[in-house]
Parts: structure tokens; C-alpha cells; sequence
């Protein structure tokens, strides 16, 4: 199962579909449509002109890659289908970019929610459209790093030949060492204590002017203070999936049918549903995202509030 930050993969006892793949196709397809519903409302908006919405469609693109590509590899690892290692090295590469875009990008939102709270007069100037086109070349860039220490290792490591095998597509595939294991969690851990110290640093900051602020200011100060705190859990639950292939690894040296079932859960938990409940949550407590979404979804039923929506 997967509760990888990357590829999926398992060598389960069992070789047939079971109730558990079922569930997880369920799942993962009422998923996909809440985040299309939410990309379409996206795109069919002005939302494209603002950075906090542009950056949120960043990580409902990369979330929905990521589910089709592990929903994908979890039917094919449980149906024993194998593919050229070549083709793996693809996949990892992709899943292993959208697996960090979702925290780098949520870090991103909560800056610019610090300059909009704390730096007003800047915020036109430092979050324009062109900037958030920058600023999502810079956070693929930034995600790309762990993925590129993974492979150079992978690349140096085998021959030429290694690349045409047959093989069930895992990120174990990879790591080829201990070390190289213990290296791309230092790496990942690295990543979540930057955020993490640039989560803290936003929501002081944010804090200290909600203590001076007044009025509507200060009701506006409050709902950034609470967006940081929202984005600090959305950190937390991306932190707690890169502790999971470590908990995995020791369960996996007791019993192989606990391991499953740990994966199982950690599948569900850390990969599936953070990747539609906290992006539901956040396009509903946006207020403008959320009135476009009730007027997309209920058009039919309420047309003559049609003046409102563009």
C-alpha cells in the first residue's frame, strides 16, 4: 500500500482484489471530484489573477497527480503487473515532485499572508500575478531537490542494463542503501523544520499586530491569524506522512501482515484524505472561493442570483 512520500508499491500475500483496493477506489474517486470541482471553480473565476488562490490551485493540481499516480500503482502492485525500471524512474520523478509541492506551496500561502497582514502597502507589489507565476517556478524547484539527491545516488549506483528490467514500481526500488535511506528522510526533515520555523515566524508576527489592530483590522488580522494556524495543521499532517515509511520500516521487521495493515491506514490517513479535506476546508472558509463554489454547484437551482456570479 502506500504511505510513501513517493511512489506506491507493496508486495502484498494476496494477489487478488480485495475489499481494501475497493474502498480506496471509492475513495480516491470522490476525492478527485471534489478537486476538480474545486480547480474548475478556479479557472471558470478571476480567481487566476490573485496569488493566494493561484498558489492553492498549485496544490490542488499536484494533490490530484499525485492520487491518480498512487491509485494507479496500488492496482498494479496488487495485480503483480511489473514495468521497465526506466518507466519507474518517470513516475518517481513525478510523484515524488507533487509529494513536496503541497508543503513548500502551503508555506509560500502563509507568507503571503504575512505580508498581507503585516506589510499592506507592499502586498500589490510583492504578490501580483507575475510573482505567483515566480514564486510556483520557485516552489517546483525547491521540491525537485529531494528527488534529485534520491536519483543521483539511484543513477550512479546501477548499470545501464538495470533500467530495461521488469519490476513492481516502489520508491524502495531506489534505496538502495541504509544510508540512502537515512539521507532522503534527513532531507525531508530538513524541508518540514524550515517550514515549520517560517510558520512560527508568520503566525508571532501576525500575532503582534492583532494585539495592536482595531476594528475591521483587527477582525481581518484574526482570520490571517487563523489561516496560518489551518496552514501550520495542513504542515503537520504532510510531517506525520514522511514519518510513516519509518514506523513502516520497524513494523515490517515484526510481522508482514501488520505492515500491511499499517500501510493500509497510513494510506488512508497521511495520503488520501489530507489531500481533499484540507483543501475542501480551505476553499470553504474563503469567503469568496466559497460563494463560487455554492453558486457553481446550485446554478441550476438558483439562477436568478446569476448577477452576482460573473
Amino acid at each position: 500500500m502506500a504511505a510513501n512520500n513517493s511512489v506506491v508499491g507493496v508486495d502484498s500475500p494476496m494477489n487478488n482484489f480485495n475489499y481494501r483496493v475497493v474502498i480506496v477506489q471509492v475513495l480516491v474517486s470522490v476525492f478527485l471530484f471534489i478537486n476538480f470541482w474545486l480547480i474548475r471553480t478556479f479557472f471558470v473565476r478571476d480567481f487566476y489573477t490573485v496569488m493566494r488562490y493561484i498558489l492553492f490551485a498549485t496544490t490542488l493540481l499536484s494533490d490530484s497527480i499525485f492520487l491518480i499516480i498512487t491509485d494507479i500503482l496500488l492496482i498494479l502492485s496488487y495485480i503483480k503487473i511489473t514495468m521497465q525500471v526506466w518507466l519507474c524512474v518517470i513516475i518517481y520523478i513525478i510523484s515524488s515532485l507533487c509529494i513536496f509541492v503541497t508543503p513548500v506551496t502551503l508555506t509560500a500561502m502563509t507568507l503571503e499572508r504575512y505580508v498581507a497582514v503585516c506589510r499592506p502597502l507592499r502586498h500589490g507589489e510583492l504578490c501580483s500575478t507575475r510573482r505567483a507565476l515566480h514564486c510556483v517556478l520557485i516552489i517546483h524547484s525547491i521540491s525537485s531537490i529531494p528527488c534529485i539527491v534520491v536519483l543521483s545516488i539511484f543513477f550512479a549506483s546501477v548499470s545501464h542494463n538495470f533500467y530495461s528490467k521488469g519490476r513492481v514500481c516502489s520508491v524502495e526500488m531506489f534505496i538502495l542503501y541504509k544510508w540512502q535511506g537515512h539521507l532522503r528522510s534527513a532531507v525531508s526533515q530538513f524541508y518540514f523544520f524550515i517550514m515549520f520555523i517560517a510558520i512560527v515566524f508568520c503566525y508571532i508576527k501576525i500575532m503582534k499586530v492583532a494585539k495592536a489592530a482595531s476594528g475591521e483590522d483587527k477582525k481581518s488580522t484574526r482570520k490571517g491569524l487563523k489561516t496560518v494556524i489551518f496552514h501550520a495543521f495542513q504542515l503537520s499532517l504532510c510531517l506525520i506522512q514522511l514519518w510513516c515509511p519509518l514506523i513502516e520500516a520497524a513494523v515490517l521487521q515484526i510481522n508482514l501482515i501488520l505492515f500491511i495493515n499499517v500501510r493500509y491506514f497510513d494510506y488512508i490517513t497521511f495520503i488520501l484524505a489530507p489531500r481533499c479535506i484540507s483543501p475542501l476546508v480551505y476553499g470553504l472558509r474563503d469567503e469568496m472561493f466559497f460563494h463560487a463554489l455554492k453558486y457553481y454547484a446550485l446554478c441550476g437551482l438558483y439562477k436568478k442570483q446569476s448577477s452576482n456570479i460573473p
